[in-house]
């Protein structure tokens, strides 16, 4: 029998992308999607790229029968999602694609996300949703916390890495290229076309970016020591994906053999051969990541490269091979497709 999925939110790109994968995925049925602004309204609607599909009509939270449903996806606006989730029945399993579970700390999220935490007695139970460091955890938890998109890019190049101290830890440069779908679905002037093509642009600049919380809560985890890293984002006018380049100190071809060890077994994370680096347009609409080491022309510094697709792998095709394992499906089941090219 199959599983049944609600999905809140479903009216923004990361709904929307939820959909668009569970559609072939044999193990789930969608049997509820709510937009509050869109509420009543037909998501072939709202997303003419879904009219094939039999899906049920937008509704309101409040107007669900979760006795009804084994799993939600909850992909809200950072601070709805706390206040909607913990008013949800104790016992319904949860995979929030916020920001408003991942950190551990209720002072942290305060710090990063400027006001206290409003469910911080659910905080306390949310698993930590990057998937391939805590399957076991996340394949028995009632709350996972999916990553923010630039942090599981960041996570994925550098993770094992300060892990097994080949880089320095007090040396670490982030750069991210960032694709305009990472900014969500609401009108926002600096995403008009005509204010973001044609043009680049850093932005959260001098360590404001809020996953940065997430790169200090992980990082400093890992090491059993304070980790700060120097991150920069920049958005680019393109639709899907991001780049993550790391330049850090220690030994190109250990750091190259480091993480092919450590990704050898992983379905999703492909390390490229030495000297080859990645592009968005090889992952884009898939659950991949693709990562890249370069050594430079100085002895001693190496650059990774990671690309995955924001959406997909950051995000929605996280939070489905999440469900996956906390339905107890196969982890890959229905993400298997291959990136969408060109």
């Amino acid at each position: 029998m199959k599983k049944k999925i609600a999905i809140l939110g479903a009216s923004g790109y990361t709904g929307a992308e939820l959909v668009r994968l569970i559609a072939t995925h044999p193990g789930f049925e969608i049997a509820a999607l709510t937009g509050e602004r869109k509420a009543g309204q037909p998501m072939a609607a709202v997303f003419p790229f879904l009219r094939h599909m039999d899906l049920p009509d937008l509704v309101r939270i409040d107007e669900v029968d979760f006795a009804a449903i084994d799993l939600a996806f909850c992909a809200l606006p950072h601070a709805t999602s706390q206040t909607v989730i913990k008013d949800l029945p104790r016992d319904l399993r949860i995979i929030d694609l916020s920001a408003d579970f991942r950190l551990r700390a209720p002072a942290a999220y305060e710090k990063w996300y400027g006001k206290p935490h409003a469910a911080p007695e659910i905080q306390r139970e949310a698993v930590y949703g990057l998937t391939e460091f805590y399957r076991e955890e996340i394949s028995t938890a009632r709350l996972v916390a999916g990553t923010g998109c630039n942090a599981a890019a960041g996570q994925y190049a550098l993770r094992p890495l300060i892990a097994a101290g080949v880089v320095d830890l007090d040396d670490i440069i982030l750069d991210l290229k960032c694709g305009v779908s990472g900014a969500g679905r609401a009108l926002k002037e600096n995403l008009l076309h005509a204010e973001l093509s044609e043009g680049t642009q850093p932005y959260a600049v001098g360590g404001t970016h809020r996953h940065l919380g997430e790169f200090d809560q992980e990082f400093s985890l890992i090491a059993g020591r304070e980790v700060q890293v120097q991150f920069t984002p920049h958005l680019l006018p393109m639709n899907r994906g991001i780049l993550a380049t790391a330049w850090l100190k220690g030994d190109a071809r250990q750091i190259h053999a480091v993480l092919s060890q450590a990704y050898c077994a992983e379905s999703f994370l492909q390390v490229l051969p030495f000297g080859t680096v990645p592009s968005t347009h090889d992952v884009r609409g898939s659950n991949f990541v693709h990562i890249g080491v370069v050594g430079d022309r100085r002895p001693g510094r190496a650059m990774v490269v990671a690309a995955l697709d924001n959406l997909t792998k950051g995000s929605s095709g996280q939070a489905l091979q999440n469900a996956n394992l906390m339905m107890g499906f196969d982890e890959g089941m229905g993400l298997m497709a291959p990136p969408v090219f060109p």
